[in-house]
């Protein structure tokens, strides 16, 4: 049967390619997938401790069983009433949204805007350019802005994530969150920033004068696996790229 395997960010990079067909075995494992690619590609043995995976947009951990026509996709950190989420490519318009958002019952409308910075480590930034697993991502946010209007006691929430290239002083990512009580507007959109960069999968390549890097991920949470630990003992004729 065939899978088709996802990288993303640095990963990418470091394979060559954004995606492939891989022939694997009945009954095979998200860890058999993970041991084949570490005997392509060694250097991604170091950084097992740090991505997750999923498995159609969900994610899996090793011992997740495939089935033929499964999307995996390869995981670095990343770098995220009603709901309203959405990735974009133009500019976002922050006050188009507000606007949206705001209702006569409202007493507080909180807004965060990440912002583009002209410098990193005492370096000058020319420009930033943000890739995500869009699908999967979008799916995220809308779990994630669900479960604020579950946990805070606010009555809307967007979420808005802007990708490809964005030069010092635009905005990358935007947060609206209205409620009655301006307390739980901050908490929750705090909490939103703070989990989205954590577990929303979209990363930010950072472009200097000499070279270019993408930019250190935060760790994903405990709760989300890991592909550390995963055994390299099976055979490499097991798996067969395409």
């Amino acid at each position: 049967m065939q899978v088709r395997i996802l990288f993303f960010g640095m990963l990418k990079d470091l394979v060559g390619q954004g995606d492939e067909l891989i022939t694997v075995p009945e009954n095979a494992t998200v860890g058999d997938l993970l041991s084949h690619l570490e005997r392509r590609a060694p250097r991604l043995k170091d950084m097992m401790a740090s991505i997750a995976m999923s498995v159609n947009q969900e994610y899996a951990g090793p011992d997740v069983k495939l089935k033929h026509g499964d999307e995996v996709a390869l995981l670095p950190p990343v770098s995220g009433g009603s709901t309203r989420c959405a990735i974009i490519r133009e500019e976002i318009n922050t006050q188009q949204v507000l606007d949206q958002i705001k209702h006569p019952e409202d007493g507080a409308a909180v807004v965060f805007e990440g912002v583009v910075r002209n410098n990193t480590r005492g370096r000058d930034t020319l420009y930033l350019d943000y890739e995500a697993y869009e699908s999967m991502a979008l799916k995220q946010m809308e779990s994630l802005a669900e479960q604020a209007l579950a946990d805070f006691k606010i009555r809307d929430v967007a979420l808005v994530h802007r990708l490809g290239r964005l030069g010092v002083g635009e905005t990358s990512v935007l947060i609206v969150v209205a409620s009655a009580h301006r307390a739980a507007a901050f908490d929750a959109c705090r909490w939103l920033i703070d989990t989205l960069k954590r577990t929303v999968p979209i990363w930010k390549k950072e472009h200097f004068e000499d070279g270019a890097i993408w930019a250190d991920g935060e760790p994903f949470p405990a709760q989300i696996p890991r592909a550390e630990g995963i055994s390299a003992a099976q055979p490499a004729s097991k798996l067969n790229n395409h």
